[in-house]
C-alpha cells in the first residue's frame, strides 16, 4: 500500500489547504462549529462552509491576516468554557484586522494544525509575491543539493542510475532507513508513472529522498523559526538558540560555525544557510542532547561532609545473576566501578591454604580469592571517579584468616587506604574532596584499649541476621563473631554500629559510625518518623539494603530512602528494571562522580523537611514542567515479543519520582502501525514542588504487544533537564543506549506561581493560596522567640507579593502577545515589535532608558490595542523595578530576622523546659522553629533570586528592543548610550553586592 506523503515543503502545505478539510471553529459564547474551510486557488482568501453569511462574508482575505497562533492563545479560548476539552497542540488562532479579531480554530490532530499555521505563516510573509513557492522544489538549496550528490554518482552522465545504486546512495546520506523501505518508495513512485524498470531518474531519486528524509515535525519547526523561509541563516539561529533553547553569549560567528559543521550543501555552508537536512543533523547531534553538558563534568561543591551526600552503591557486588543461584563473579565488581559506584560490597569467608575467599553462599561450586578480588579493584578504584571508595566488609573469617585479610589490603591498596583516626573535637565526617582517592573499609570496630588484641564484635552478616530475626526462636540477641586487632583497626570513619532508635543516636552516637538498616526496617521508620529520618542524616550516614526475601535480586525503590536523606541506598546491579534506571539516571549527573549533593533542606542544620511531604515544601518555589512529546525516531520491536511482525503501535508514558507531592504519570496517544517516525504531538504540564529531588523517566512500550512491550527508556534528573527541542537517546531494557532510537521532546521550566497555562488560571489561585500557606509562620509556643518571629511578618508578605507581581505582570504581556507562559521574554518583544513596527519599517514606539530602565513610549497617536499591550509592558517595567530597588531592604529585614531566631536554638529545650514544655508539646515546638527557619531562609533566597531574575530580563529586554528595530535613532550614538545603560545596571548590582561583601 502506498505509504501517506509526508510534508517537505511550503507547496505541500499549499496543496493541502486548497483541498481543504474540516476544521472546529470556536465562539466566545462556548459554542463550537464544524466548518470545511479551504484555501482559494489564486491564494487570495480563506474560505469556509456550511455558513448563515453571504458566500463572500464567509471568508477571510489572506491581506488582513495580522499574526498566526499555534495554541490557546487568544482570549475566546482563555474565556470558553469548553477549553479544557481543547487539546493544546491542535488548536490554532487566525488573528486578523486592525482591531486584532480572532478567528479561533481546532484541527483533528496536531499534524493538521501545523499545516494550517505554516501553509498561513508562509502566505502572509510573501503576500507580496504569492506565487513563489510555485517554482516548486527545483531551485530549493536543498534540489539543488541534491542534484549534485545524484550528479556525482551517476558516473556515466546519463541522468540515471540503477536502483541498487540509488538505495545505497540514500543509506549512506540517511543510515537509519531500512533498505526495504526506499525500495518499496521507489516501487510507489515508479507505479505512480505507471512505469516498470529498475532504473531512477535524478527527479525521482529527490522525490524518494524527500519523501523518506524529511521529518514534518522538523520541517514545521524550521518554517516556523526561519520567519517562513525553508532554511535558517546566522540570525535566524541565533534567536533560536537564545530564545528556544536557552543558550546564552551566543554569537554570529558560533552560528555561522554550526551551519558549517552540520549544513550538507557546499552553497550553504559557504552563505551561511542552514537547511532541513542539516537542521535535523544539527537536532540528532549531542550540542541538542536533554542532558545538560554542564553535569557531565564535576559540577556541584565537594567540599561538604560526606554525609551530605547520596553515594553510588552496589548490594552484593560480586554478583551477575541473582542471589539465589548465581555464582560470584569478579567481573561485578568490573562493571559496578566502571559505572561510577562507591559503595561496593565484600562477603569475605575462610579458604582454603589460609586464603580468604568471596562466595555466594547459596552456591558454593565457584568462589573467588579475595587478593584477586581486591586488585581488581585497586585496578579500577578511580576509574571513573576520583572520590573516596567505600568497602563493606561482610567479615566472616576466622582470626587467622582475618590477618592475612589485612596484609593483603594493606599490600594491594598501600597509602590509598584511609585509616586516619577521627577527631572527637570534629562534628561531621569530612569531605569527599578531601578524601580524593582513598579507600574507606567499613566494618565493625574493637573499643579502643590497645591491650585488646582480639574480641567479639556483633556479626555484619545482614542476610544470617534477617534469617534470624525471622525464625521462630529469635530472642532479639545478635550474634558475635571474633574480631582482630588489625582488621579493627582499618576501619576509621564507617564504623558499624546497631540502630537503637533516634532519640538515643542524636545522643550518644558518634559522627564517624554508620547504620545499616534492612529495606523492610527503613521503611517501617521512613513512615513513622520521616522527619527524624531526615534529621539523623544530616550528620550520620545510613546504608539501605534489600530486603532477604528478594532471592530473585530485584530491587527496591531507591527514592523512598533518598526521600529521607539516606546516603547509601544498596543496589543490585545485576538486575536491570525501572528501579536500577532511576538509580543509573540519578547518578548521571555531577559528572556521573558516583556523589550527589542533597537539597539544602536536608542539609541545613536547622531545618525543616518530611519526607511524607504530600505538598509544597516550605520555603522552595514549586515549579510548573512543560514536556510536549512531539515524534520518536527508529523504535525497534520489544526484545521479548513473540510471533509478531516488524510492525509496532508505540506510546509514551512520562514518569515524575520525587517527593510523593511530586510523583505522577500520564501517557500519550497510541500511534498505529508506526515505528521509524510516530508522531505523537502531545503537551503534559507536571507541578514539581521539589526539583532537587525530582526525575523523569520517560518509558516507550508498545499497545499491541505479545509476551513484552518494553520499546526503550531513558530516567534524567530534574536539574540536569535542558530547555527547547531536544532528542531523548533511548536505552534498552539492560541499560544500553540504543543506536539512532531517539524521541523528540520540547522542554520548558515555568514559576508556578505566574500562573500556569492561561486556560488553567483557577489552578493557579489554588496554588497561590497554598504557597502562601506554606509560607506562613507557626507558633512556637514560648513567647520569647514567637516576639522574634512576629518581625518577619511583613516583610514575608512583602516579599511573596513582589515576587507574584513580577510574574503576573509578565504573564499579562505574554497573554496579550498571544504567547504561552512558557514563552521567553525575548520571543514577546520579537512579537511585539512585529505589532510595532509599521509597512515602511518604521516603528511606532520608541526604546527610552529612563534610569537605567527600558521603558517604550510612543511617537505619536496609536491604536488602543498598542495602548493595551504599551500599559501591559509598562506594568512588568514598573513592577520588575519596584522588586529590584527594595529586594535588598525586604531581605535584609527577613535575614536579621532569621539571625536573630537562630541565636535561641542551642537554648531551645531549655527555654521550653522553663515553661513546662515536654514530651510531644517540646517536640511540636522545635519542629515549629525549624519550620519558621526554613521558611525564612527559602524567601530570602527566593527574593535574592526573583532580584537577579529581574535584573537578567531588563537586559534581555533592552538588547532585544534594539536588535528589534524600537530605538528612536538607529545612531551608534543611541547604541552607545543603551549600551551604557546596559552596564549601569551591572555595575549597579556589582557593586550593592561588593557592599554586602
Amino acid at each position: 500500500m502506498p505509504s501517506e506523503k509526508k510534508i517537505s515543503s511550503a507547496s505541500d502545505c499549499i496543496s493541502f489547504m486548497q483541498a481543504g478539510c474540516e476544521l472546529k471553529k470556536v465562539r466566545p459564547n462556548s459554542r463550537i462549529y464544524n466548518r470545511f474551510f479551504t484555501l482559494d486557488t489564486d491564494l487570495q482568501a480563506l474560505r469556509w462552509e456550511p455558513s448563515k453569511k453571504d458566500l463572500e462574508k464567509a471568508k477571510l482575505d489572506i491581506s488582513a491576516i495580522k499574526e498566526i497562533r499555534l495554541g490557546k492563545n487568544t482570549e475566546t479560548f482563555r474565556n470558553n468554557g469548553l477549553a479544557d476539552q481543547i487539546c493544546e497542540d491542535c488548536a490554532f488562532s487566525i488573528v486578523h484586522g486592525e482591531n486584532y479579531e480572532s478567528l479561533d480554530l481546532v484541527a483533528n490532530s496536531a499534524d493538521v494544525a501545523n499545516i494550517w499555521v505554516s501553509g498561513l505563516r508562509y502566505l502572509v510573509s510573501r503576500s507580496k509575491q504569492p506565487l513563489d513557492f510555485m517554482e516548486g522544489n527545483q531551485s530549493t538549496p536543498r534540489f539543488m543539493w541534491l542534484k549534485t550528490v545524484f550528479e556525482a554518482a551517476d558516473v556515466d552522465g546519463n541522468g540515471i542510475m540503477l536502483e541498487d545504486t540509488a538505495v545505497e546512495l540514500i543509506k549512506q546520506l540517511n543510515p537509519t532507513l531500512k533498505e526495504s523501505k526506499i525500495r518499496l518508495k521507489f516501487k510507489e513512485i515508479q507505479k505512480s508513472k505507471e512505469k516498470l524498470t529498475t532504473r531512477v531518474t535524478e527527479e525521482e531519486f529527490c522525490e524518494a529522498f524527500c519523501e523518506l528524509c524529511t521529518r514534518s515535525e522538523v520541517y514545521f519547526l524550521l518554517v516556523q523559526i526561519s520567519k517562513n523561509k525553508e532554511y535558517l541563516d546566522a540570525n535566524d539561529l541565533m534567536l533560536f538558540l537564545e530564545a528556544e533553547q536557552g543558550v546564552t553569549h551566543i554569537t554570529e560567528d558560533m552560528c555561522l560555525d554550526i551551519i558549517r559543521r552540520y549544513e550538507l550543501s557546499e552553497e550553504g555552508r559557504q552563505k551561511g544557510f542552514l537547511a532541513i537536512d542539516g537542521f535535523t543533523q544539527y537536532l540528532l547531534s549531542p550540542e541538542c542532547e536533554i542532558f545538560d553538558p554542564e553535569q557531565k563534568k564535576v559540577a556541584q561543591d565537594m567540599t561538604q561532609p560526606l554525609s551530605h551526600y547520596y553515594i553510588n552503591a552496589s548490594h552484593n557486588t560480586y554478583l551477575i545473576e541473582d542471589q539465589f543461584r548465581g555464582p560470584a563473579d569478579i567481573n561485578g565488581y568490573v562493571r559496578a566501578l566502571k559505572m561510577g559506584c562507591r559503595s561496593i560490597e565484600l562477603d569475605v569467608s575462610d579458604g582454603s591454604d589460609n586464603e580468604p575467599i568471596l562466595c555466594n553462599r547459596n552456591n558454593m561450586t565457584t568462589h573467588l580469592s579475595f587478593l584477586s578480588v581486591i586488585e581488581v579493584i585497586n585496578k579500577f578504584a578511580f576509574v571513573a571517579s576520583e572520590y573516596p571508595l567505600i568497602l563493606c566488609l561482610g567479615n566472616r573469617c576466622s582470626l587467622p584468616q582475618q590477618k592475612v585479610m589485612v596484609q593483603q589490603m594493606r599490600k594491594v591498596f598501600g597509602n590509598t587506604l584511609y585509616t586516619e583516626a577521627p577527631l572527637p573535637s570534629e562534628s561531621y565526617l569530612p569531605s569527599p574532596e578531601k578524601l580524593k582517592r582513598m579507600i574507606i573499609v567499613k566494618g565493625k570496630k574493637l573499643p579502643s584499649d590497645p591491650d585488646v588484641l582480639e574480641g567479639e564484635v556483633t556479626d555484619e552478616d545482614e542476610e544470617a541476621e534477617m534469617s534470624r530475626r525471622m525464625s521462630v526462636d529469635y530472642n532479639g540477641e545478635q550474634k558475635q563473631v571474633w574480631l582482630c586487632r588489625e582488621l579493627s583497626d582499618l576501619v576509621s570513619i564507617c564504623q558499624s554500629v546497631q540502630y537503637r532508635d533516634f532519640e538515643l543516636s542524636m545522643k550518644s552516637q558518634n559522627y564517624w559510625e554508620i547504620c545499616s538498616f534492612s529495606e523492610t526496617e527503613a521503611s517501617r521508620i521512613a513512615n513513622e518518623y520521616p522527619e527524624d529520618f531526615v534529621n539523623y542524616n544530616k550528620k550520620f550516614l545510613s546504608r539501605i539494603y534489600p530486603s532477604a526475601m528478594r532471592i530473585d535480586s530485584s530491587n527496591l525503590n531507591p527514592q523512598d530512602f533518598w526521600n529521607c536523606g539516606c546516603q547509601i541506598v544498596a543496589m543490585n546491579f545485576q538486575t536491570p528494571g525501572p528501579m536500577m534506571d532511576l538509580h543509573t539516571g540519578w547518578f548521571l549527573q555531577n559528572g556521573g562522580c558516583g556523589y550527589v549533593l542533597r537539597p539544602s533542606i536536608m542539609r541545613d542544620e536547622v531545618s525543616y523537611f518530611s519526607a511524607n511531604t504530600k505538598g509544597i515544601v516550605p520555603g522552595v518555589s514549586p515549579l510548573a514542567l512543560h514536556i510536549k512529546i512531539i515524534s520518536g525516531q527508529n523504535f525497534p520491536k520489544p526484545k521479548g515479543a513473540c510471533a509478531k511482525g516488524d510492525v509496532i503501535d508505540p506510546y509514551v508514558c512520562i514518569e515524575i519520582h520525587g517527593i510523593p507531592a511530586d510523583c505522577s504519570e500520564q501517557r500519550t496517544k497510541t500511534v498505529q502501525q508506526n515505528s521509524d517516525n510516530p508522531i505523537f504531538d502531545e503537551t503534559f504540564e507536571f507541578q514539581v514542588n521539589l526539583p532537587e529531588l525530582a526525575m523523569i523517566r520517560f518509558v516507550v512500550l508498545d499497545d499491541d504487544y505479545i509476551g513484552d512491550e518494553f520499546i526503550g527508556q531513558y530516567t534524567i534528573p530534574f536539574e540536569c533537564l535542558q530547555p527547547g527541542y531536544r532528542h531523548v537517546p533511548l536505552r534498552s531494557f539492560v541499560g544500553d543506549i540504543m543506536e539512532h532510537v531517539t524521541l523528540f521532546v520540547h522542554i520548558a521550566i515555568t514559576n508556578r506561581s505566574g500562573g500556569g497555562k492561561a486556560q488553567k488560571r483557577s489552578l493557579s489561585v489554588r496554588m497561590g493560596k497554598k504557597i502562601r500557606e506554606c509560607t506562613m509562620l507557626r507558633n512556637v509556643g514560648l513567647k520569647t522567640i514567637d516576639d522574634v518571629f512576629k518581625t518577619a511578618l511583613h516583610p514575608l508578605r512583602e516579599a511573596i507579593d513582589m515576587r507574584e507581581n513580577m510574574q503576573n505582570a509578565i504573564v499579562s504581556v505574554k497573554e496579550l502577545c498571544g504567547l504561552p507562559p512558557i514563552a521567553s521574554l525575548k520571543q514577546c518583544l520579537l512579537t511585539l515589535s512585529s505589532r510595532l513596527i509599521a509597512s515602511d519599517n518604521s516603528p511606532s514606539v520608541s526604546l527610552v532608558m529612563k534610569d537605567n530602565f527600558p521603558y517604550l513610549e510612543p511617537l505619536g497617536a496609536i491604536p488602543d490595542v498598542q495602548k493595551k499591550m504599551l500599559a501591559a509592558y509598562d506594568l512588568m517595567i514598573q513592577e520588575s523595578r519596584f522588586l529590584i530597588e527594595m529586594a535588598d531592604t525586604v531581605q535584609e529585614k527577613i535575614v536579621q530576622c532569621q539571625k536573630s531566631g537562630m541565636e535561641f536554638h542551642e537554648e531551645l529545650h531549655n527555654l521550653g523546659a522553663k515553661e513546662g514544655l515536654k514530651g510531644r508539646k517540646l517536640n511540636k515546638a522545635t519542629e515549629s522553629f525549624a519550620w519558621n527557619i526554613t521558611v525564612l531562609k527559602g524567601q530570602g533566597d527566593l527574593l535574592k533570586n526573583a532580584k537577579n531574575e529581574a535584573i537578567e530580563n531588563m537586559k534581555q529586554i533592552q538588547l532585544a528592543c534594539l536588535s528589534c528595530g524600537l530605538s528612536k535613532a538607529p545612531s551608534s550614538g543611541s547604541e552607545a548610550k543603551s549600551k551604557r545603560s546596559l552596564e549601569a545596571i551591572e555595575e549597579k548590582e556589582s557593586g550593592e553586592e561588593n557592599g554586602k561583601l
